[in-house]
């Protein structure tokens, strides 16, 4: 009977030793928990694109935590809603969010620019950019093979004739294509701005012109229409100054390749009532 005996009492001693110590352990180690952390990760959307500038939701909840004068309207993807309810979990006023989304500074389809080489066992545009930088004449435009649209969680970016189209409707401006890009053509810019360069070449207009025909040739038309001095042209590229930009569109209409684009819709004309039926 002893050998049963002593044996469990052995093992009930050192199990009761270890929970005391575990307890102890616990005690003296404890690392308070900030409950405000764990709601703002439950409010954000959980998407960990990182397009707040921080690893994933959950680092942004910690740095929130954390950093008292950190803004806590950076989350594009959850946009205005969220940004409120983080605000009143920490008890601080909320700035406006401004909406976002993806925009391509291409328009090269098919049909514009040339196709230098085949391209056909190549599937992905990272693999295009190594193999001598693309399989079209411009080194510098979208490489159409849809690595933007692989990682795209919304559904808001796809491919048309070998350039890469985003709907701005169901983007959410989280940056996921822009970092998918090898040729980083893709921009966020704020859902307001409706004037962009289409075009991220800054060849000479002469080489441009040769690669595709709706490229930026630097020719500064649109700097000498804009009566905002809204627009400029670098490094043989035209870039717009969005902080004085009115969306007026003249830029976009003096250009000679299409090059600026204009993406403000413009109202249907309203329909004239009908005629009285004639008795």
């Amino acid at each position: 009977m002893n050998a049963i005996i002593v044996p469990a009492i052995i093992v009930a001693a050192i199990g009761l030793i270890a929970a005391i110590v575990l307890v102890i352990a616990s005690k003296i180690m404890y690392v308070p928990v900030d409950e405000r952390v764990a709601l703002i990760s439950e409010a954000l959307p959980g998407a960990n694109c990182g397009a707040c500038g921080f690893p994933g939701c959950d680092g942004y909840a910690q740095a929130l935590g954390e950093d008292p004068e950190l803004a806590p309207n950076l989350c594009p993807v959850g946009g205005s809603s969220v940004a409120t309810i983080i605000g009143g979990i920490l008890g601080v006023e909320v700035g406006e969010v401004e909406p976002k989304t993806a925009f391509v500074m291409c328009n090269g389809m098919s049909t514009k620019t040339k196709q230098i080489m085949e391209a056909d066992r190549i599937h992905d545009c990272k693999s295009a950019k190594m193999f001598f930088g693309g399989h079209w004449a411009c080194t510098h435009g979208c490489l159409g093979l849809g690595d933007c649209q692989k990682e795209c969680m919304y559904d808001a970016i796809y491919i048309v004739d070998g350039v890469a189209k985003v709907d701005t409707e169901a983007c959410v401006g989280c940056g996921a294509c822009t970092k998918a890009c090898p040729n980083h053509v893709i921009s966020i810019v704020n859902k307001k701005d409706k004037v962009h360069v289409a075009c991220k070449s800054s060849e000479k207009g002469a080489i441009t012109r040769r690669a595709c025909t709706v490229g930026c040739i630097g020719c500064g038309k649109c700097v000498k229409v804009c009566k905002f001095e809204a627009i400029n042209v670098e490094n043989n590229l035209a870039k717009v100054d969005y902080e004085k930009c009115k969306n007026c569109g003249l830029c976009a209409k003096e250009c000679p390749t299409n090059a600026i684009v204009n993406l403000r819709k413009k109202k249907a004309p309203a329909k004239k009532p009908a005629a009285p039926a004639a008795e």
